[in-house]
This record gives structure tokens, sequence and C-alpha cells, in this order.
């Protein structure tokens, strides 16, 4: 995974759910320390991530943080992880790990599951080329 770019952390995403393009621009927008990246799950990059770090993607109806050569979150674990690096009020989401995983990812589960009934779906991934944040 050479091409990745070094000291950043990736966020891998459902590009055609509503309610994940609406969190990564959420997350644009107060990542003021510049730590993320994005890739969709859709993209052969985000395919290729899937397969690095051993996640089946026809298994996956999450989104992952990606630390190259530290770790990989997914589901609720990924969410709070995401919310650690980002600014202000934020912060206080990592309060929610004080809840077992499983409870938090049963939550997760619920929202994962109905996403596209509740904010829509897309027939294909918009992600603006010209940004530099998205690979």
């Amino acid at each position: 995974m050479l091409e990745l770019p070094k000291g950043k952390k990736i966020i891998l995403f459902d590009g055609v759910c509503n309610l994940c393009d609406a969190a990564v621009q959420y997350i644009i927008k107060y990542d003021k320390s510049d730590v993320f990246r994005f890739v969709s799950l859709q993209s052969e990059l985000g395919q290729r991530i899937l397969k690095h770090i051993g996640i089946q993607s026809d298994k996956m109806d999450s989104i992952v943080l990606y630390e190259p050569g530290i770790a990989y979150y997914y589901k609720s674990s990924a969410a709070l992880e995401i919310a650690k690096n980002l600014q202000g009020i934020f912060t206080l989401a990592t309060l929610f790990r004080l809840l077992p995983s499983g409870i938090r990812d049963l939550l997760y589960d619920y929202v994962a599951k109905n996403r596209y009934k509740w904010y829509g779906k897309k027939e294909s991934c918009s992600v603006l080329t010209e940004n530099s944040r998205f690979l």
C-alpha cells in the first residue's frame, strides 16, 4: 500500500450512501489538523485496502478507519476513533467507549441496516476528485 499518503488516517466509506456522504463532509469541515483522507469502499483502492487488512469486502457494511502500518477500526470503534481526532465537542463522543463494544455495535448495525431507507442512496459515488482529501 505504498501509494497511501504518509502520516494520514484513511476513512473508507460507502460512496453511494447519503448518510455516509454527509458524515464525510462533516468530518472534512471539522478536521482542522488535516488528519484524514477518504476513499470509497466501492473504489478499486478501497477494495485493495480491505483485502490488504484482511476484511472481506462482500461482508463489509461499515465505515473503516485504517491507520497504515498501525491498526484498523470498523463500526462504532471507527466512529469513536474518528471523533477523537476532531476538534471541539466531538471529543465528547469518546465517552461512548464506556459502553461495551457489543452494545455500541448493535446500535451502529441498526443505523447501518436502515441508512438507505432513512437517508437514501445515490446511483454512484459523487466524490469530488479535485479535493485532495479523496484518494
